[in-house]
């Protein structure tokens, strides 16, 4: 008989290498400044693009949130039937903000970007994920520049409604602060 300390642990892409395979050729091709790490279940390292929709990217949004951002992608050994965690590294959200339904940040300091379970099936897409975890870049901008109060239920990569104020934020960017004691 089989003891429990005699089993090795399978990796999630020994049991599914059709996946892995393809989320590598889809990062490879949508999201190249991530780089694949294979210790524990897998991760992502690297940048987001700064505007990775199909739409034309709003003005000023360079200025808005620079280059893109900084993440962490990290699988769980459920993957694919349980999505990866995605955690920004710059903007870092104040600890007080996770949680709040507002700004869309789990207690761990995780992106929530699927609002419900059952919108995640096993078969869905990681690129989608990622662009969901690039407009939430886009929608914090907004949020600490006191333009929207909450972030979109869908997000900024299927609802157009905030592009305008990406326009706006940069604007109020540039504008110096006049400081009345001068």
């Amino acid at each position: 008989m089989t003891q429990l300390s005699e089993l090795t642990p399978v990796s999630w892409w020994a049991c599914e290498p059709r996946r892995l395979a393809q989320d590598q050729a889809e990062v490879a091709a949508d999201f190249p400044e991530l780089s694949w790490r294979g210790d524990d279940a897998g991760s992502w390292l690297g940048r987001l693009p700064r505007w990775p929709f199909a739409r034309l990217e709003p003005e000023g949004l360079e200025e808005l949130v620079g280059d893109g951002m900084p993440v962490v992608v990290v699988y769980g050994h459920a993957y694919p039937m349980v999505p990866p965690a995605i955690y920004p590294r710059d903007p870092e959200p104040d600890p007080r903000k996770w949680t709040d339904a507002a700004w869309h940040v789990m207690g761990d300091g995780s992106l929530c970007l699927i609002q419900d379970d059952a919108m995640w099936s096993g078969r869905d897409r990681l690129g989608d994920l990622l662009r969901k975890a690039a407009g939430w870049r886009v929608e914090y901008a907004l949020m600490t520049a006191g333009l929207i109060d909450k972030m979109s239920l869908v997000g900024i990569v299927e609802d157009d409604t905030f592009d305008h104020l990406v326009t706006e934020a940069a604007a109020r960017k540039r504008v110096p602060t006049t400081d009345p004691s001068c």
